[in-house]
């Protein structure tokens, strides 16, 4: 489960970095914009249908997606990388009902979040896994 700093972080930002796998198992990473209810990520777009993320995902449910900024006083690298499963459903925007990636976490990392991102020298992650551990077919 995300911790009240992550959930609030999540909440204020809008750009990530969804990563999703091909048939031919072609990696492929796209910026993207998201929406975020406490329990899923949803990711949308202009012409989503013809993206080749749309694509992936209908034929892949692996995902990953990253979250993440510098602040501007400082480099002080924060965000959450997020591993899970995806599936083709509906979201409704501004616009009223549209297609959407919809992306359910089973596993997370944090940095500079929850504690400053580095300490003596070595870098500070928060890992939880959220169901059962990694292994063939699941991601971790």
């Amino acid at each position: 489960m995300f911790s009240e700093r992550e959930l609030a972080y999540l909440r204020a930002q809008r750009l990530a970095r969804i990563a999703t796998v091909s048939r031919g198992s072609q990696p492929d990473v796209a910026p993207v914009t998201y929406a975020f209810d406490g329990a899923r990520f949803y990711v949308g777009g202009l012409s989503l249908t013809r993206t080749l993320k749309f694509r992936n995902v209908r034929d892949h449910a692996r995902v990953a997606l990253v979250v993440d900024d510098a602040p501007a006083d400082g480099w002080t690298p924060r965000g959450v990388k997020i591993h899970g499963t995806a599936m083709i459903g509906e979201r409704v925007g501004p616009a009223g009902p549209a297609p959407a990636i919809v992306i359910t976490p089973a596993a997370h990392w944090s940095w500079g979040i929850e504690a400053p991102p580095f300490r003596d020298g070595a870098p500070v992650i928060r890992r939880i896994v959220w169901g059962p551990p990694a292994g063939p077919g699941r991601p971790g």
